[in-house]
């Protein structure tokens, strides 16, 4: 059955485009119809506001975060007390699913609760609940964890008052409660209970598939709990929710099962959707597993390629041997002179394809090695950002904290990255400036600044080498749109004194050493 469901889950993420653009249309409508009339009272331009913040908000982080504030800039306008305090809910809910933990408990602790429309006092203490659990999750140790959890708790037995009673939310949470609870079978009763309504949407059906599994996840169950996140998967794809943790989990689940074909797929999307969505704490979770299963899927089609070499010079030496017994008895002398020839080509072939298997095994090892360090540097980074954090608040010196996270660089860790990528691949291809160089006119050459190893013209054909042909790759390595990537490619082939279409096979000749 898992591979039934998983086939359906390749289908779905290959269609995910086309459930994106539909979404995209929807979006379009809506902001149409603001531009079109740009006299609606305050009132209709804050309902259809709040409609395109519900489109955006597990979609895309950015684009909600701005329509979250034009929310609350028009309800200070109206002076409504119930739109400035849901629009500011609204606000923190996207600053959750962004993992922006802090900026979202300042902003959720500025609310006077007792100030709180009845209305609204469910959304409120079921994003608290849900920002508990998150942080929960995100930090997973056995200190801050367990009381991370209790609040959660707490939380969501007070959204469950306000909440109507046949109501989709309220029996949601309800569920999610009895898991966090540690009371599976109530909460497997209440969520499956929910499996049968007919009237959910496919963001509800993913979330209670998601949470469901979790159930049979602690009950034991691994084969329920993964038909559920690979549903839960689906579900989300077809609402075109990025903020989305099911293809993260089932990677691991994958991964541990040995399926590194599976894992590596859903680990893609997973990755995919939190960069397109904004989501740090997601990026972080994926971060630390990629490298693991892209390093195992390597090794896997490493041994299937030498599979293949082995039997494809089996079958070759098998018609070698039948060619020459057939020559041997119509012409011999013409035979030998043939076989000669024959013999010769397959020992330069081999000769050709021996030299880069040692080049792609160079490769691989190098940026192993150097994936290796940088993790283990991220890691320590890492790790002594929590430590004095740790401190500081067990100094209570909270205000401490924000400094702390100031000083994290991440452009300059980013130029680190980048300038560990040039340092290794000019140990493999120590000649690559020199030979990008002969392409072009003394004029055009690039002259690279004392502090740079290689610049972005170069980086990007110096990927190419390394086999990274899709733009779309490139164009997420170096942090670039695909479009600007071929702006580069197109205005260098330009200058070069070789035939456009020959550029990328000349660069191809820059030998490893």
């Amino acid at each position: 059955m898992t591979d039934t469901l998983f086939n359906r889950l390749k289908e779905t993420i290959a269609a995910a485009p086309d459930y994106d653009a539909h979404k995209m249309t929807v979006i379009q409508g809506l902001k149409d119809s603001l531009e079109a009339r740009p006299h609606l009272s305050l009132s209709a331009r804050f309902d259809i506001i709040r409609r395109l913040y519900d489109e955006y908000k597990t979609f895309n982080y950015d684009s909600a975060f701005l329509f979250a504030k034009e929310l609350q800039h028009i309800s200070y306008q109206m002076r409504e007390h119930s739109h400035i305090v849901d629009s500011k809910i609204r606000l923190s809910f996207i600053l959750v699913s962004a993992g922006l933990f802090k900026d979202a408990f300042d902003s959720l602790h500025a609310i006077d609760v007792r100030l709180i429309p009845d209305s609204i006092k469910a959304s409120y203490y079921s994003l608290m609940g849900r920002s508990y659990y998150d942080l929960a999750d995100f930090d997973n140790d056995k200190y801050f964890t367990p009381g991370y959890y209790e609040l959660g708790n707490l939380y969501l037995d007070s959204a469950l008052l306000y909440f109507p009673p046949a109501s989709f939310d309220y029996a949601y949470y309800k569920g999610l409660r009895e898991l966090k609870t540690r009371h599976f079978a109530n909460g497997r009763s209440i969520l499956e209970k929910i499996m049968k309504r007919g009237d959910l949407t496919y963001h509800q059906k993913a979330l209670t598939e998601s949470t469901l599994s979790g159930v049979y996840e602690a009950m034991g169950q691994p084969d329920q709990q993964i038909r559920l996140l690979i549903e839960a998967a689906i579900d989300d794809i077809k609402s075109s929710t990025k903020e989305t943790t099911a293809t993260l989990y089932l990677s691991g689940i994958f991964f541990k099962q040995g399926n590194v074909k599976y894992a590596f797929l859903c680990v893609r999307k997973a990755i995919q959707d939190a960069i397109y969505y904004g989501a740090r704490q997601r990026q972080v979770q994926v971060s630390a597993i990629l490298p693991i299963i892209e390093g195992a899927k390597v090794n896997a089609v490493e041994s299937q390629r030498k599979v293949l070499f082995f039997y494809a010079a089996i079958v070759t030496l098998l018609l070698l041997l039948l060619f020459i017994l057939i020559m041997v008895i119509y012409r011999q002398n013409k035979e030998l002179k043939t076989a000669k020839q024959v013999i010769t080509d397959a020992s330069l072939k081999q000769q050709e394809i021996n030299d880069k298997l040692m080049e792609a095994n160079k490769i691989k090892e190098e940026y192993m090695i150097h994936s290796y360090n940088i993790n283990a540097e991220f890691f320590a980074k890492i790790e002594k950002l929590k430590n004095s954090i740790d401190r500081k608040v067990m100094d209570h010196k909270y205000g401490e904290i924000g400094f702390l996270l100031n000083n994290v660089d991440l452009k300059a860790e980013k130029e680190e990255m980048l300038k560990g990528f040039d340092q290794v691949f000019l140990r493999l291809f120590p000649d690559f400036v020199d030979t990008f160089n002969s392409l072009f006119r003394e004029e055009d050459k690039i002259q690279l600044k004392n502090d740079e190893l290689l610049n972005t013209d170069l980086r990007i054909f110096a990927l190419m080498r390394m086999g990274i042909t899709d733009n779309e790759k490139i164009a997420r390595i170096l942090e670039y749109s695909v479009n600007t990537i071929y702006a580069y490619k197109a205005r260098i082939k330009k200058k070069a004194i070789v035939p456009a279409r020959d550029f990328e096979a000349a660069i191809m000749q820059a030998k490893a050493t």
